[in-house]
This record gives structure tokens, sequence and C-alpha cells, in this order.
């Protein structure tokens, strides 16, 4: 894909490696430099200082209502969720709208509602915030910047302690560096769901269902599992997909990653919808699951665990760590391999 060197493209902004050149090459280079215990630099889905988890995250999805969910449900659960992929416990949010001339009362007082259930789902506050209008056409009716902070949990500390039963680990968070070889891959649910509701909804798609965005607060399934023990790395697969997030644990922690086609779940209508549009089901971004690596004598009870959750029921473990090779890999259903790149971009833009 070429793109212009002197311009910014959709794709600097969805979650591929892309994106990550333009953060490593220009972002980088500028901001980051602070002895924070998980900083910038590192790259993971919240830093840490002085012990707080901080987490920022700003929301642009068209169209700003879907199957499923909407912004504000959005916003909450997508800084809910990647506080929670760190091993804390999220405390409160902040709340930035942006608002366009003319967006209707009516809309924005929708979006402030399903705000407010949703932080009731999670147990969060949201307790500042602030309001700017720009010009009517220049926005898509809202834009929605929501911050976070989180702090260390009695279940954090003893997931550590349970994984040093078993192996060496020196981290005090769940980080993307933390897995090894033999730690297996747990995928929480179905992959793909919220991109494709996302398109159906905005281009207008008809696939013999309707496709509905799985947007949820995940805190406390996380808090659930962490109580057994075992966890190592989590991150919630977004832009790119559960390619982009495997790639970066395989990177981050300089190790392969092989999966196994078969054991990726999948819902028909939304395989469907990916096949008829040349869209890779692995590169589209989720909103309401959670890719987990465990050591590998807890795996099966985190695997039981999950499935006795309403948001994790589809659980499956999906692949392991690897020394025999450093890249992802896919074992296909034919018996074929084939490497698994991080994509571009999300093929699906705007979806969050």
């Amino acid at each position: 894909m070429h793109l212009p060197a002197d311009r910014i493209m959709m794709a600097h902004g969805a979650g591929g490696s892309v994106m990550q050149e333009l953060v490593k090459n220009y972002i980088l280079k500028y901001l980051g430099g602070s002895d924070a215990e998980v900083p910038l630099e590192a790259l993971d889905d919240a830093a840490v200082i002085d012990g707080i988890v901080l987490k920022s995250d700003s929301h642009t999805v068209k169209p700003l209502f879907f199957p499923g969910g909407d912004i504000g449900r959005l916003a909450v659960a997508g800084t809910v969720n990647d506080i929670a992929v760190m091993g804390a416990e999220p405390v409160a949010l902040t709340s930035a709208f942006i608002l366009e001339e003319g967006f209707p009362i009516s809309d924005f007082e929708q979006i402030l509602k399903s705000m407010s259930k949703t932080c009731e789902e999670a147990d969060v506050k949201i307790i500042t915030g602030d309001t700017k209008v720009v010009e009517r056409g220049t926005l898509g009716g809202c834009a929605i910047n929501t911050s976070g902070i989180g702090r260390r949990s009695e279940n954090l500390e003893k997931n550590l302690m349970i994984v040093r039963r078993y192996r060496s680990l020196k981290a005090r968070w769940i980080l993307d560096s933390n897995l090894r070889d033999g730690d297996k891959i747990i995928i929480s649910g179905t992959i793909g769901d919220h991109g494709m509701a996302i398109l159906s909804s905005r281009e207008g798609y008809s696939f013999g269902s309707q496709i509905m965005s799985d947007v949820t607060p995940l805190n406390k399934m996380i808090s659930h599992i962490m109580n057994l023990g075992g966890i190592v790395a989590m991150k919630d697969p977004t832009r790119g997909g559960l390619s982009n997030a495997l790639n970066e644990w395989s990177e981050k922690s300089k190790i392969g990653i092989l999966v196994y086609e078969e054991r990726i779940p999948i819902r028909e209508d939304v395989r469907a919808a990916c096949e008829m549009l040349g869209i890779d089901p692995l590169d589209v971004g989720n909103e309401g699951k959670v890719l987990i690596g465990v050591v590998p004598q807890r795996a099966e009870e985190i695997l039981e665990a999950l499935k006795g959750t309403r948001e994790g029921r589809d659980a499956q473990i999906i692949g392991e760590a690897t020394k025999e090779f450093d890249k992802v890999v896919l074992y296909t259903t034919v018996g074929g391999r084939r490497i698994i790149s991080p994509p571009i971009g999300d093929p699906v833009p705007r979806i969050c």
C-alpha cells in the first residue's frame, strides 16, 4: 500500500503497521522519555506511573449508533477494558465531548444515558470532563475522549504469585512483553463481531441476519479469572483485530506464536460477511473480547471459568507461544502453515 510520505491518511489511525510506524517514527521521537514504571515507549494498552494505571482514548466511530451499541457505550467500555487488561481495577473516568453545531440534543441525551448504563455495568464513575462545540459539517456529529485511572488489586497480586509458582516473572503488571515459550493463548469469544456490525450498519449491507457489536466492559470478567491465577498477558484485540494483537505480543515478547485456525471462534454470519467482502476476520476489530496469555498449567481452569461467564461463554484455547520460530503462524484447517503478518490497518475504518 503506497501512502504519501507527507500526509496523514486514514490508515494512520487504523491500528495496524502503518499506525505503529507513525507512533514509533514521529510520536515517540518527541514525546515520552518519562521514568514511568510502564512508560509511553512500552506501547502497552495503558501506562503506569507511581502505581497508578492511566489510559486515554478518543472515539470517532461512524455511525454513532450501531447494532449492539453506540459511541457512548464504546467510549466507556474501551477505556475500562484497556485498564483492566493491565491487571488493574478501574477506579474513575473522565469524559470530553466535541459536538458539532446542529447535533440533536435527543441524540446527545441518548449517548449520555448509554454511558451512564455502561458505567453502572463496569462499576465506575465519570468524575470530570469537558465540552466543546465546533462548526457544522466539520466532525460528523460527535466525538468523545475518555480517560481513566486504575489501581493495583488483590486479584492482580494473587495472580502474579501463582504465575511465579511455575516460572520466573519480574513484571509487576500484565504486559505484552510477558509471554514465554509454552504459554497458552486464549480468546474470550468470537472475533470480528464489532467491525462487521459497524460496516453492515454504515453501508446498509444485509448478510441474512443482523450482526451485533460485542462492545461491553470486561473488567469484572477479567477480575474473576485473575483471582484463579496464572495470567501473564492480556490484550483487547481492537483495531487490527486478532492479527495485530498477536503480532504485538510476538514482537514485544520476542517469541513465536502458533495459532490453530479451526479453534478460532467466528460466528457464521461474520464469516460469511468477511468472505463476501474479501476481508480476513482475523484483521477485524473487536470491542468485547480479550486475548489472554496463560501459563500452561492454568490454561484449562481459566478456560472453564471464562465459559461460565456471559462474556466468555465462547472462549477457546487457540494456540501457544513457541521458540520454534519468531513470528505469528497459523496452522490452517487443511494442515498447512502460513505467517500471519500484522495488518496495514483495520479493514473497516472508524470502528471506534
